[in-house]
């Protein structure tokens, strides 16, 4: 209610009237804006408070339908087969370099002093450890093969120490460890 204080009457019973319509007008909107801030305040509650699945929508558990349903007594439930296709793992590790590529094999060999055995037999070769590092010359790119012979005495096979007698050269220095990255790879970056 609008009251305009320059036209107020100068009967008492009309003031009285205005002040109490205003009164009950003042009462309404602070009664309305408390129920509108606790409106608020739940909104805020629901949207930024602890959230739980145990939340009531329109009264209804949205949950409730999923585990109350009632069997059915008098259909069988069918067993269901399910086939599973062979199938195959593929190999833990590193993805070999491709056969494509051309490669250059360095041999890191042992002396030939360490290649006699201590009862005096020269070593037998019977292996070789092979690591490829990938190398990149500007515009060519090839694999160097690093092959390490293995060598041991067909004579006494170690029956002197407690195992067998295996040699074998050291392997080269690496810019990065267990790495297959050259220092010629590594230059440009």
């Amino acid at each position: 209610m609008k009251v305009d204080m320059t036209s107020l009457p100068d009967n008492l019973e009309q003031l009285k009237k205005i002040i109490a319509d205003m009164a009950i007008e003042q009462n309404y909107y602070l009664s309305e804006n408390k129920l509108l801030r606790e409106r608020v305040r739940l909104l805020y509650a629901k949207l930024f408070g602890k959230k739980s699945e145990k939340y009531v929508a329109n009264g209804q558990n949205p949950q409730l339908p999923l585990f109350d349903m009632p069997e059915p007594e008098d259909i069988e439930p069918e067993k269901e087969t399910v086939a599973i296709e062979a199938h195959q793992r593929q190999k833990r590790g590193r993805k070999a370099l491709p056969e494509d590529l051309p490669r250059v094999e360095v041999i890191h060999d042992i002396d030939e002093s360490e290649k006699i055995c201590g009862c005096g037999t020269h070593l037998s070769r019977i292996g070789e450890e092979v690591s490829e590092k990938l190398d990149i010359i500007p515009a060519v790119i090839r694999v160097i093969c690093h092959i390490r012979p293995k060598y041991a005495c067909r004579h006494c096979e170690g029956l002197e120490t407690q195992g067998a007698t295996v040699k074998i050269a050291p392997p080269p220095k690496q810019i990065i460890p267990k790495g297959i990255a050259t220092a010629g790879l590594l230059a440009p970056f």
